[in-house]
């Protein structure tokens, strides 16, 4: 069929009207979103009542639900009450919720809904966040599809980009010189090739990162005192050595960190880039094992060990006890999570255990559980392990092969089924006849709460 240049001209204006109620719409939503971006901005910036005012009126006509997150992160941080209040109710009109200034039901409530953020969310947490700490644009800036976690999820620890300070190179000094420390004193324990070393929690709960090199080994250790987690990480992967610091926020109370070079943001149980230009890479650090214990246990064990000096090059209180006192004395959270689970308590230590060759299997144990059942076997996807836990609560981790353990004497010596007595080391379990060894794989603790929020799908023995 062949058309006329009328009938060409009349279909074209036919398609042009068409068009034009959805290219409104369009530009109509594109409006709304501008506006609520720049009342949300006027929130923090204006001291004018009347701007103020004016705000909140294109907020509440211009309202969308993709806006909650905006809200709820305006209601944590603003000191402007009558605001504030303003804002909850129109939330609650529009979501039929009555969690008042309760943020966090707010964000429990969110978080377990499919995500819905603005289009212009993550340049939102970049506006707002700088004016904390101008380091903060980059953590978000054109980062919108650069997340493997929910930005929303993502909140403010209540510091500046390494506000709790890392420890780099930190001094170490001899067991006999550490004088400040008491017998039953906790300390995190690391040895790698025959480089032992000691660091006081009194100590690292106060600067929540040491970066050093260990054994000949590029290591930053990694405490979330939030999640009751140490982790030692190798810096080092495929040839380039990421330099990390604390970013100043959480990821399900979970701090993140972040690398100088990119101001990525890394999973702390995971040592993976979830934000930022890294992701996708297949970057993983390789985890090591970390000992809790005590003081006397450890330099018992380990009579060359070196331990953290008190002279890091900050003015803090670095008594037993007193760093996030009133935190570890209660079973509350700080930070909630998308997650309520009362199969443990909040805090109760878990010993966690995760493979790259498994990941889709987390295990995590009852360290209650494992002081009544000092010598446990289990495994993980395909990896066999064997657990001994000594006299002091600590637990170490092996691979035991095909051997059949039967005895521990919680302290130094393991026994097979063919009565044959293994030594325990940091490093592998040694058969005493011969040269035969068992590696150790590595390990850490947690609190049930925080390992549960970063593997909803774990599998917990107690």
């Amino acid at each position: 069929m062949h058309l006329t240049r009328f009938s060409l001209l009349f279909v074209s204006l036919l398609l042009l009207i068409a068009q034009l109620p959805l290219q409104a719409q369009e530009e109509q939503a594109s409006k709304d979103t501008s506006d609520l971006f720049a009342a949300f901005e006027t929130l923090f910036e204006s001291t004018s009542r009347r701007d103020t005012l004016l705000a909140i009126n294109d907020i509440e006509s211009h309202w969308d639900n993709s806006y909650i997150p905006q809200a709820l992160e305006f209601i944590s941080l603003s000191r402007d009450y009558a605001t504030a209040e303003k804002i909850v109710a129109i939330m609650e009109k529009n979501t039929g919720q009555n969690f008042g200034r309760d943020v966090s039901e707010w964000f429990f409530w969110l978080w377990n809904k499919p995500q819905n953020i603005s289009s212009d969310y993550a340049q939102y947490k970049a506006t707002l966040y700088q004016n904390i700490d101008p380091r903060f644009e980059r953590y978000f800036q054109g980062r919108q599809h650069q997340a493997l976690i929910r930005l929303d999820e993502i909140r403010w620890g209540g510091v500046a980009q390494d506000g709790i300070p890392p420890l780099r190179k930190p001094k170490m000094i001899e067991a006999a010189e550490a004088d400040y420390l008491d017998d039953n004193n906790v300390v995190f324990g690391i040895e790698i090739n025959g480089d032992a070393r000691a660091y006081p929690k009194r100590i690292l709960a106060w600067h929540e990162m040491f970066v050093d090199k260990v054994g000949g080994v590029d290591i930053a250790g990694v405490y979330c005192t939030l999640c009751g987690t140490v982790i030692p990480y190798k810096t080092k992967f495929k040839g380039t050595n990421y330099s990390l610091g604390t970013s100043g926020f959480l990821y399900r109370s979970n701090k993140l960190m972040y690398d100088k070079a990119t101001q990525s943001l890394w999973n702390t149980l995971t040592g993976k880039p979830v934000v930022g230009p890294l992701i996708n890479r297949g970057i993983a650090l390789e985890h090591l094992s970390v000992v809790t214990t005590t003081w006397g246990e450890w330099k018992r064990r380990h009579p060359k060990t070196t331990v953290l000096s008190l002279k890091t090059g900050h003015n803090r209180d670095y008594d037993e006890g007193v760093a996030y006192q009133d935190y570890f004395s209660t079973d509350e959270m700080m930070f909630n999570t998308p997650f309520k689970d009362d199969r443990l308590n909040n805090k109760q230590e878990i010993l966690a255990l995760r493979f790259a060759a498994a990941p889709k299997d987390q295990l995590a144990i009852d360290t209650d559980f494992l002081n009544n059942h000092p010598l446990y076997k289990t495994r993980v996807g395909r990896q066999k392990i064997l657990i001994l836990t000594d006299k002091t609560g600590a637990n170490r981790v092996y691979d035991p092969k095909n051997i059949q353990f039967v005895s521990y004497d919680q302290d130094m010596t393991a026994t097979d089924a063919d009565g044959n007595q293994w030594l325990l080391s940091e490093q592998n379990l040694t058969r005493l006849d011969r040269q035969e060894r068992l590696e150790r794989l590595p390990y850490h603790r947690a609190f049930w709460f925080g390992w549960r929020a970063a593997f909803p799908e774990t599998r917990l023995i107690k």
